[in-house]
């Protein structure tokens, strides 16, 4: 049995080595080199290869925005990715970005590498002028940033998808204030 001695050594040398791993963590701009090792990434996060088909389309047809990735020692281990989406109806409507995927390879999820990714690519987003971000996701990790139902804004989604994780948030305050209508994602995602 360990000793409270030893536990307490052992709790620092996973603390050293969490914030290790968080020092070395660089989140930047995707390469064109970066294309399959994201691919892997995707394919790991999610079950089945939809999404990582999808981010492919989305490369080959320039409808990229913001695509972050995380590296660790020289390894990409996270990607994120932001989209146009079109709110119809809306007058005038806000300038605002799908988040679609975020994915982490699972060895390092949990770790904070998809929190770094959220935090530097939301405010690479507000920096390029943009004032919303629309989101399909976990309902209990979007909240973490800010994020709200969309149904608050009277925003609904193409997609036949649960209320609950349907999101929005707003990167200028009021952006989407008085605004309601149908949020339409790019084409390539009614192709998935």
């Amino acid at each position: 049995m360990a000793t409270s001695d030893q536990l307490w050594k052992w709790n620092l040398e996973c603390f050293r080595a969490s914030v290790l791993n968080l020092v070395m963590i660089i989140i930047r701009e995707e390469q064109p080199s970066d294309a399959a090792a994201i691919r892997r990434v995707i394919l790991e996060a999610f079950d089945g290869p939809a999404e990582a088909d999808l981010v492919h389309k989305l490369r080959a047809n320039g409808k990229f925005r913001l695509s972050l990735v995380a590296e660790l020692n020289g390894q990409v281990v996270g990607h994120i990715l932001f989209t146009v989406v079109a709110i119809e109806d809306a007058d005038p409507s806000p300038r605002t970005l799908g988040l679609a995927p975020l994915a982490v390879l699972s060895e390092f999820q949990r770790k904070g590498i998809g929190s770094a990714l959220m935090r530097s690519s939301l405010e690479r987003c507000c920096d390029m002028g943009h004032d919303a971000i629309i989101a399909v996701g976990h309902p209990e990790y979007y909240p973490k940033f800010g994020f709200l139902p969309a149904s608050r804004y009277r925003l609904r989604c193409e997609y036949d998808v649960p209320e609950d994780v349907f999101m929005a948030l707003e990167l200028r305050a009021g952006a989407l204030q008085g605004i309601r209508g149908l949020v339409r994602y790019q084409p390539e995602f009614g192709e998935m």
